[in-house]
């Protein structure tokens, strides 16, 4: 059985494990972020600052420093052990995405294109020391080319940014010089999701299209394509076994009048290598917006629009399930 986590009001946008998979952090539209045990599903404690929906968050490799993404036009950079908001960048717009590279040195966070102000990718430097004074100072900023950026994260060894966009493109960016220096058009529709592998090597999209793909991170080369029935928001790549786990459903608008099975609100099992779904998990009362694969691959977790996070730890059939035509 799922462990339920009942702390947020409203729908889930983003969750994420550190690095060692014992903590889980989840943010939504209602200003909160959470910091779960991941084993059992006990609330550690809560970070409040922001006035607006957060839109994303991220952890860095020593569990120290947060970082999160608000429609209150601010980051915030987070002491992970006491709470405090260590530093806020204020921006003209929302921001919809945060990552920390590989080396916690530097946070990229992508501001939302509207009232006439650009969308852009921003690279803010991070001192990894909590004590430290953090610098207002943009160490780059990207104007992404053609649709606005939805997504984006740091590919192996920090060498490049990878953005996802509304138009259902993929851009790779020099994030020195600003420089597209490839673009794909893969998606028929918005990239709501991209996640990689754990070397960085690959990652893998969700899209609006009703599908998701995986790619090479330094040549944007395309490797697998996985067809659903249903727009997809999130995607994310399981250690140990060889699956890539998806979710979405149809919009709550739509679905307000149908039942969970008919909104196609299931986490997705696929094969990675040989592209075909191979199970499915049941659980939320509306769109799944956000997945996360604990870093061992033992357990899942899931977020979705009716604002629970469903806690899944595989049980011992999964680890020796082996498909047939590979056994």
């Amino acid at each position: 059985r799922p462990i339920l986590l009942q702390g947020h009001t409203r729908s889930l946008t983003q969750i994420k494990y550190n690095r060692e998979g014992d903590l889980l952090f989840t943010v939504s539209k209602d200003h909160v972020v959470n910091v779960w045990y991941s084993h059992n599903g006990e609330r550690l404690g809560t970070y409040n600052d922001h006035v607006g929906a957060i839109w994303s968050v991220d952890v860095n490799s020593t569990t120290t420093l947060l970082i999160t993404g608000s429609a209150d036009n601010t980051a915030k950079l987070w002491n992970v052990q006491t709470g405090k908001c260590l530093h806020t960048w204020e921006f003209k717009t929302a921001v919809k995405r945060v990552a920390f590279s590989e080396d916690d040195t530097m946070v990229l966070a992508i501001t939302e294109q509207r009232m006439g102000f650009p969308g852009t990718v921003v690279i803010l430097k991070i001192n990894p020391n909590v004590e430290a004074k953090q610098s207002d100072e943009h160490i780059n900023v990207i104007l992404p080319k053609g649709s606005k950026a939805m997504v984006a994260d740091w590919g192996y060894l920090n060498k490049y940014i990878i953005t996802g966009h509304e138009d259902g493109s993929v851009a790779l960016y020099d994030w020195k010089t600003s420089d597209q220096i490839k673009s794909i058009h893969p998606h028929a529709a918005e990239i709501t999701d991209l996640q990689f592998s754990e070397d960085r090597t690959y990652f893998v999209t969700s899209s609006k299209d009703k599908s998701a793909q995986i790619f090479e991170s330094n040549t944007l080369i395309p490797l697998k394509k996985y067809v659903t029935d249903a727009p997809l928001n999130s995607a994310a790549v399981t250690p140990i076994q060889e699956f890539v786990i998806l979710g979405g459903g149809q919009d709550a608008m739509q679905v307000a009048l149908a039942s969970s099975r008919q909104g196609k609100f299931e986490c997705r099992f696929w094969h990675k290598i040989l592209e075909e779904e191979v199970g499915r998990v049941k659980g939320h009362f509306g769109p799944i917006n956000t997945i996360a694969v604990h870093p061992d691959g033992r357990s899942f977790s899931s977020g979705g629009e009716d604002g629970y996070v469903r806690v899944h730890h595989f049980d011992d059939d999964y680890f020796k399930f082996k498909y047939p035509e590979l056994s």
